[in-house]
């Protein structure tokens, strides 16, 4: 049976439950388990090392685990039988590293996943990239190759990249770790206003300002563990563990 036709908005979009993942002895994590509902936009914070990065590359299957169980629109990832490019049209993805490709331009950039991968017309292709590029206010920066664009433009294309196949949730992976002060914002404006469109997204980040103004809840990680989570607005304020407390007292 095919359990992605089951599921319904109702139900959390994407499902984690007492997901453990090694990279040979290093547990990375340890039971780590939460629910994403449709629409819904989840920080994971925490020092580097907590396995954050770690969790939502599991997310889209580009790590196995080892223990537990993770669904996307009621599609066990984690099932031998799964069709990773399916996931994949349905999770999009963006890195700290851009990884666009430096002979195409911006526009053939976010043309090409939808042309090769989902043999799309490429009139309709070329039209959804013209409007995706206006979407990232970059207009201007059609015929640009990555090697003229700032940073912080490099990884507004890559954001518009992602969403050229139609994805259902939004995975961000440190995405303004790599970027000058000046270009954050630009970035974290895009996927401000993907968040209030009503995208699901899931990041994770160090950007406090941005997680306390945009999600609906955070998830504060360590050494593989979920040692609190909350809305903003009591997660900032009422952070119980001794260990998110030391956390944000040394980054707010």
């Amino acid at each position: 049976m095919n359990t992605a036709a089951a599921w319904t908005p109702d139900q959390p979009m994407v499902s984690i439950k007492d997901v453990h993942k090694s990279f040979g002895e290093l547990e990375v994590l340890k039971g780590v388990s939460m629910d994403i509902m449709k629409g819904e936009c989840v920080c994971i914070i925490g020092p580097s090392g907590s396995g954050k990065s770690t969790l939502i590359r599991c997310v889209n299957a580009l790590n196995d685990i080892q223990a537990g169980s993770i669904t996307v629109e009621g599609q066990e990832v984690n099932d031998p039988n799964l069709d990773k490019l399916a996931l994949r049209k349905k999770v999009g993805m963006v890195f700290q590293q851009y990884n666009l490709f430096p002979h195409k331009t911006a526009l053939e950039n976010i043309m090409m996943a939808p042309i090769h991968v989902l043999k799309q017309d490429k009139t309709e292709v070329e039209a959804r990239a013209h409007r995706l590029i206006k979407k990232v206010r970059l207009s201007g920066k059609e015929s640009n190759y990555p090697g003229e664009l700032s940073g912080g433009q490099q990884q507004r294309v890559a954001i518009a990249r992602s969403l050229a196949m139609n994805p259902d949730v939004m995975l961000f992976d440190e995405v303004t770790a790599a970027l000058d002060p000046e270009t954050v914002k630009e970035v974290l404006v895009t996927i401000r206003e993907l968040a209030e469109e009503g995208m699901t997204c899931i990041l994770v980040t160090h950007e406090m300002g941005f997680a306390r103004e945009v999600a609906n809840h955070i998830y504060f990680t360590d050494r593989g563990i979920i040692v609190e989570h909350g809305p903003p607005a009591t997660f900032f304020t009422d952070a119980s563990d001794p260990r998110t407390q030391e956390f944000l007292s040394q980054i707010l």
